[in-house]
């Protein structure tokens, strides 16, 4: 079975106050594939893509990349190969230049400086951020911090990325430039967005999560079409899939 492989198994979280984030989830996501996971505010989706490299543990069920189940034990082999970005980037910058942010991955691989300043550079040139390298991150802008918190994922050479909201907090150009990037990585994409005219560029398949389960899960332009299921999970269609509201009569002004 090829590593690239992410499967969930009968995936359940309670949280400390008893709030139930999932319910009984389980998928397959095999080599290749890019998926978004969907869904209103508080559907689970965050709580979801944290189990997928340990951040958080799951209350009942199981985690497997490829024929390694996820635990305490595997959790440094899991993470070499699950890269996962965060939608919040100060979750993920903490150390006193944007270049020391990036190296921090490849340093605890232990490679060595050459290699490191290859894959920073690398790195944060493909997010559009090599002009960084030595600004402090408490002092960038939240679009800024959210391409360097790219690059600190992307210098590990994941074979899997995970990503929480990607384009929230980037302006239209940065938004390009992203959506090319993730185009051009080959491996295993699985992300939550609230962008679904992404969600429709790049993702052949779609997971909605409602209230902590899986309601629909198949081709992303099938989901995109059921118009019941959207409305039942709270959510509406792409806008470009949307047509225009005036030609569609939809301005709620009379016509005299």
């Amino acid at each position: 079975m090829s590593h690239h492989i992410v499967e969930a198994k009968n995936l359940q979280h309670v949280y400390p106050d008893g709030t139930i984030a999932i319910k009984d989830v389980s998928f397959r996501i095999t080599h290749g594939e890019s998926v978004a996971i969907i869904g209103a505010n508080g559907a689970g989706k965050s709580t979801l893509l944290q189990h997928l490299n340990g951040c958080l543990i799951a209350t009942s069920g199981q985690i497997r990349i490829g024929d390694t189940q996820l635990s305490k034990g595997t959790l440094p082999d899991i993470r070499r190969t699950v890269g996962m970005v965060f939608q919040y980037p100060d979750d993920q910058l903490f150390m006193p230049t944007v270049f020391e942010d990036v190296a921090f991955g490849p340093l605890n691989l232990g490679l060595s400086g050459e290699e490191v300043e290859q894959r920073v550079t690398e790195a944060l040139e493909r997010v559009g951020a090599g002009h960084l390298r030595t600004k402090p991150p408490y002092n960038l802008s939240g679009g800024e911090k959210k391409r360097v918190a790219i690059a600190t994922v992307l210098a590990m050479s994941p074979d899997i990325l995970v990503m929480d909201e990607p384009t929230s907090g980037l302006d239209p150009f940065a938004r390009r430039q992203l959506i090319s990037l993730l185009r051009e990585f080959q491996h295993t994409k699985i992300f939550t967005s609230h962008d679904l005219d992404m969600v429709l560029d790049l993702c052949q398949r779609t997971i909605i999560l409602h209230e902590g389960e899986i309601m629909a899960d198949g081709p992303t332009g099938e989901i995109f079409l059921n118009e019941e299921l959207l409305a039942a999970c709270r959510l509406e269609k792409p806008f470009s899939m949307q047509g225009c509201p005036i030609c569609n009569g939809k301005t709620g002004t009379k016509k005299t």
